[in-house]
């Protein structure tokens, strides 16, 4: 392995420990809580999150540079990209979709998936670290929102490339279906545990792994299974309209851009 892979392995190590460790802070709040202990979140802890994350992604891409993995035409590529995730949620906002129904993720998931991992990663962190500028979404659940948009375009990176168009296309819409509940259940768990009501839904601590999925689930199904529905029923809608073109258009870029550096 390469000094260069090695410092852009240890960033992305980085990031997904700081992202777990933000989905378990809520739980470690409700569990001190249930101690009778006063823990109280401040807006501090979103604004190390994502200032930690933007840092982060700007060294995963002045590593790349650096060693001309990612060129000019690669990182202007990836801002043509966020740009265009960000002008899609806005339009969104503006006209709002049904449900959980979101544009932004189609880019991502395209992006990764032509472009490889580190570039999803960058682009759905960054997508939603931009839209949540524009369109004054900033809030305490922001770095989680840039956390699991970097994972959809990051495992986008990881999909096999099939040679048939049928299935190359029916992977996408499965990959962006999956991914239209997963966003929703992966989100619900900053919240979750600091909730009060039914305890059949609610969580508890010492409740056991079984137990808590059960409550999770149950929460789940009762509110956010249509919405989510909804996210994933758009995210096949725009990947089967979108889906070959795009890749077929990104892919000719990628390889007009692509370029090795040999050594004497």
């Amino acid at each position: 392995m390469s000094r260069r892979n090695a410092y852009t392995g240890l960033l992305f190590g980085l990031a997904a420990l700081i992202g777990l460790a933000a989905l378990a802070l809520p739980f470690l709040v409700a569990a001190a809580r249930a101690t009778g202990a006063e823990i109280v979140l401040r807006g501090g802890e979103t604004a190390m999150l994502t200032a930690l994350l933007v840092t982060l992604c700007l060294g995963v891409l002045l590593v790349e540079v650096q060693g001309q993995s990612a060129n000019a035409n690669t990182v202007a590529v990836l801002g043509l990209l966020v740009a265009i995730a960000a002008t899609l949620r806005f339009i969104e906002v503006g006209i709002p979709g049904p449900g959980g129904f979101s544009p932004i993720f189609a880019p991502i998931i395209l992006g990764g998936y032509v472009f490889g991992a580190r570039f999803g990663f960058l682009l759905g962190t960054m997508a939603m670290l931009t839209s949540a500028i524009i369109t004054a979404g900033v809030g305490p659940w922001l770095p989680y929102q840039m956390f699991t948009a970097g994972w959809i375009g990051l495992t986008a990176g990881w999909l096999p490339h099939p040679k048939r168009p049928a299935a190359e296309l029916g992977l996408l819409l499965l990959f962006g279906f999956g991914w239209g509940f997963l966003y929703g259940a992966i989100l619900n768990l900053y919240t979750w545990p600091l909730l009060t009501g039914d305890p059949a839904t609610t969580w508890a601590p010492g409740a056991g792994l079984g137990g808590t999925l059960a409550r999770y689930g149950a929460f789940y199904l009762l509110t956010s299974l249509v919405w989510d529905a909804m996210a994933a029923a758009g995210n096949v809608v725009l990947l089967a309209i979108l889906g070959i073109p795009a890749v077929r258009a990104l892919s000719r870029f990628h390889d007009r851009m692509t370029f090795k550096v040999s050594t004497i």
